[in-house]
C-alpha cells in the first residue's frame, strides 16, 4: 500500500461561513445548494472547507469596469 498524504484542510460551520462573508443565512444556504460553494454532509450537519470558500471568493474577484 503507497503512503499517501492527506492534506488537512479547515471545515467550517455554516455560521462560520456567514461570520466570514458578513451575509445573510440564507444568502449562505442558496450558495451551498446551488453548488457555487462545494459543501459536505456530516451526519445533520453541513460543512463548507475553507479552501472551497477561497476559491469561490478568487472566482467572484470584483473589478471595476473602467
Amino acid at each position: 500500500m503507497e503512503n499517501a498524504t492527506v492534506e488537512r484542510d479547515e471545515l467550517l460551520t455554516l455560521k462560520e461561513m456567514r461570520e466570514l462573508l458578513k451575509c445573510s443565512r440564507t444568502k449562505c444556504w442558496e450558495l451551498v445548494a446551488s453548488g457555487e460553494i462545494r459543501a459536505v454532509r456530516i451526519g445533520r450537519s453541513v460543512r463548507v472547507s475553507r479552501r472551497s470558500l477561497e476559491e469561490y471568493l478568487e472566482g467572484h474577484a470584483y473589478t471595476e469596469a473602467k
